[in-house]
């Protein structure tokens, strides 16, 4: 989950990794450090907090030396604390690494090192002390190597050798990916770290290490045979700057749904047409579909369920944590994973055990050359550009926008014209009325919504930005399901958002056993209600309902002065079990 960045070469080091880790802040904002190889040995400044926080208080471009290393933590073993922050130091002072995963046999790896001083309560301080034992016997680089065969678990890892300014990265289920600059090396969790700098990449793959010394690397396998790798082009749609109506990622990432999903049309009829077409020549050539993801990408999996099986595909989605307990799979499936980042832990576990089975897998990405997309035989970019906000937003529309133009080619439904247009136009006319419901409810402590069909994932969706954003309790559920039970939660003045695409009257009768209850309902629908919503289609209505879920989320929160882009305890991308 935590963001780890490196340099090699002419430049000042520490301003390029300063630079690196405001991009992989979204990784993690509990910790952030930089360790910088100078004349005098190693520089090291790490703090509580976030980048910017840390950054002026401590000064973390203005290190001299051009070999260094930098980390992001989001905390997953050991609490927030100066001394848990990475990087960590050996105990001769030679060596700092910085690492994102889990070292699961951290514990026996550590009962084997007597003598040495641990600093911190993390996994990860265990690497530093291991190399510095290891590397007395045979070596920096066998040492390396000894590591990436003993150690359990996951781990993606930059060691800085201060006593030779040479970098070692090596990784086994946690991403890694170098830059390749003119005479200068970059590292990075994933390319959105270094590219600034350059458009050239490598993707490491499991078991590899590099070895990076005076701007130059060197690839290598576990057993220490160099390795040639085609270098590749990259190109990221990248941006720092928020919307100058709001102080907030999210806002400017909600008013941008329309012209992502404007631009993956444009992708899919053009430059990834082909790869549109193999998709569904995949879904159409197996006996079963399975879709999976996690949070946010799982609910668009079950609304691809809906988009599916009308045009006859068989297909089931399973949400990736559970998927070796849910899923039934073998060599007539095609799984279809969703993730935004490509790097989701889950995910990427759910995709080896359906190629053990023998299934294919047609993947749906956001960030390019991710290991899901590497590890699949199809995939397709839905083009939203870099989401910074831990909440996904106009990855999930450009999702769904994506699932619907699957089905349509397989001929289902087609969305109609212009969606792009009519969510602006519903953003413009709709969103001071989000603003006073905001402060109707922003006080409450439960929130309630309720959908039917395609609407329940999008009740789902909206109740699950409600508690990561505004850190209310939310359930989003069916309308059938809320007398089993949730009913007897429903009291005065207990808001409950029903989402009614076309006057459904089962919804309907839903909202009218809220109020006798005394309960507040809220009904977004082009039918009722206090919004101005035109009538689209119940595959329109799921994008302009999940529209003002996320901007009603995004002004409750903003209401209450919460950090509405680094919620509490969450991260962007979760590379961890």
């Amino acid at each position: 989950m935590c963001g780890i960045t490196s340099y090699c070469g002419d430049r000042k080091a520490s301003e390029v990794i300063e630079v690196s880790l405001k991009r992989l802040d979204y990784r993690g904002y509990d910790s952030v450090g930089v360790a910088v190889s100078s004349e005098s040995g190693l520089d090291v400044r790490k703090g509580i907090g976030g980048i910017d926080e840390i950054d002026e208080e401590l000064g973390l471009g203005n290190m001299e030396g051009g070999v260094g290393i930098g980390h992001t933590r989001w905390a997953t073993h050991g609490k927030v604390s100066e001394e848990n922050a990475h990087p960590h130091i050996s105990c001769d002072g030679r060596f700092a690494i910085v690492h994102n995963g889990i070292i699961e046999n951290w514990d026996n790896l550590k009962e084997e090192l007597d003598g040495c001083s641990f600093r911190s309560g993390t996994d990860s301080e265990v690497i530093a002390h291991y190399i510095e034992r290891k590397a007395r016997e045979s070596g920096v680089e066998d040492a390396v190597r000894e590591f990436m065969a003993e150690a359990e678990g996951s781990f993606a890892v930059v060691l800085l050798d201060s006593e030779k300014d040479m970098l070692f990265a090596f990784k086994k289920g946690s991403p890694l990916a170098l830059g390749i600059g003119e005479e200068e090396v970059f590292v990075g969790s994933d390319a959105y770290a270094f590219c600034t700098y350059t458009d050239k990449a490598i993707f490491l793959c499991d078991h590899e290490y590099a070895v990076l010394k005076n701007g130059e690397y060197v690839l290598r396998d576990a057993e220490g045979r160099t390795l040639e790798r085609k270098i590749k082009r990259i190109n990221y749609d990248y941006t720092q700057d928020v919307d100058s109506r709001s102080d907030h990622y999210m806002y400017k990432e909600i008013m941008e749904i329309p012209e992502a999903i404007e631009r993956l049309d444009g992708s899919l009829k053009l430059e990834q047409k082909h790869r549109l077409e193999e998709f569904q020549n995949k879904l159409k050539n197996k006996d079963r579909v399975v879709l999976t993801g996690s949070g946010t990408s799982y609910h668009a999996a079950l609304l691809g369920i809906y988009f599916l099986q009308e045009v006859g595909v068989e297909a089931h989605a399973t949400v990736a944590s559970e998927f070796k307990n849910y899923g039934r799979i073998d060599e007539n499936t095609v799984l279809v994973p969703i993730s935004q980042s490509g790097e989701t832990k889950d995910v990427l576990e759910a995709i080896d055990y359906c190629r053990k089975m023998g299934a294919e897998i047609a993947s749906i990405t956001n960030v390019p050359h991710s290991t899901v997309e590497r590890k699949s035989d199809a995939n397709i970019r839905i083009r939203a550009g870099q989401e910074i906000c831990v909440a996904a937003t106009k990855t999930f529309t450009n999702q769904l926008y994506l699932l619907m133009k699957l089905a349509e080619g397989l001929g289902g439904t087609k969305l109609g014209k212009n969606i792009s247009d009519t969510i602006r136009r519903l953003l413009d006319s709709n969103e001071e009325k989000i603003k006073d419901l905001a402060v109707e409810i922003e006080g409450k402590k439960d929130i309630y919504i309720i959908g039917k069909g395609e609407t329940y994932p999008v009740a789902m969706e909206i109740a699950l930005k409600l508690k990561e954003i505004s850190y209310i309790h939310a359930e989003g559920m069916m309308g059938g399901e809320l007398k089993h039970g949730t009913l007897a939660l429903v009291e005065e003045g207990t808001p409950v958002i029903s989402l009614i695409p076309n006057g459904s009257s089962e919804i309907v009768s839903n909202v009218r056993e809220v109020e006798a209850r005394k309960g507040n309902t809220i009904k977004i629908s082009p039918s009722c209600g206090r919004f101005n919503i035109p009538e689209t289609g119940t595959k329109g209505f799921v994008f302009l309902s999940t529209v003002l879920g996320f901007l009603l989320t995004y002004w409750i929160a903003s209401n209450k002065g919460l950090p509405i882009d680094k919620p509490r305890n969450l991260a962007k991308c979760v590379t961890t079990k």
